[in-house]
């Protein structure tokens, strides 16, 4: 079965920063050479996490406020004795969502819901461009 890989980079504020990343997704599958398949999107690093959601500004407010209750950014956490960063509540927020996703796709059309959009979050304290893999597998 064929395997294309490919790579792109997108910036996300600190803290919760969430951007949308469909449309790119959408082009590097039409580009492809393959026709039907899936396409695997997975962020490198443990801060920054890949999932879908109806990206609108409010919802993306609730997400970040439903983080700050989850899991405070203020806390002590354990990890911050290992490297002084501060970032532990980063950590674990990225681990509930997960660093990847795959999405079907028929005729280089990802199988999305209308109001269904994939993002890349960012959750370090500080800006961030964050790398991110994407293979796609399928037939021609």
């Amino acid at each position: 079965m064929p395997v294309e890989t490919r790579e792109i980079s997108v910036t996300g504020k600190e803290d919760c920063g969430i951007v949308d990343i469909t449309e790119t997704i959408s082009e590097e599958v039409k580009n492809s050479k393959i026709r039907d398949g899936t396409v695997t999107v997975f962020c490198i690093g443990s801060t920054g996490a890949i999932t879908t959601m109806e990206f609108e500004p409010n919802l993306s407010k609730d997400v970040s406020e439903t983080f700050d209750k989850l899991i405070p950014l203020n806390m002590d956490y354990h990890h911050h004795q290992t490297w002084g960063d501060f970032n532990g509540g980063s950590h674990l927020r990225a681990l509930l969502i997960g660093p990847s996703l795959t999405i079907p796709f028929v005729e280089k059309s990802l199988t999305l819901g209308t109001w269904q959009q994939i993002v890349c979050i960012n959750f370090d304290r500080i800006k961030k461009v964050r790398k991110i893999v994407l293979q796609i597998i399928g037939e021609f």
